[in-house]
């Protein structure tokens, strides 16, 4: 079963703040290594619009349309 980048991510920082909550890292262990899970679900957000809309589940009724472009508009991110 696919999971979505907020489902992996729920489930990671779950998973995450257990592992500090019982002491199995530090706090600063934790911040580093949210910040990586943060980073890394935008990036399978990314990929998971532009894989749907190259499968063809993201139809729009313009022929250009550029997946890349259209995340980097909608999130404002280079």
């Amino acid at each position: 079963m696919k999971q979505t980048a907020v489902e992996w991510f729920s489930n990671q920082s779950w998973k995450l703040k257990i592992q500090l909550e019982n002491k199995e890292i530090s706090v600063g262990e934790y911040a580093v290594t949210y910040v990586k899970l943060v980073d890394e679900a935008k990036e399978m957000e990314k990929n998971q619009i532009m894989n749907a809309y190259n499968e063809g589940h993201y139809h729009l009724k313009f022929d250009s349309f550029n997946p890349s472009q259209y995340y980097n508009e909608t999130f404002n991110t280079k």
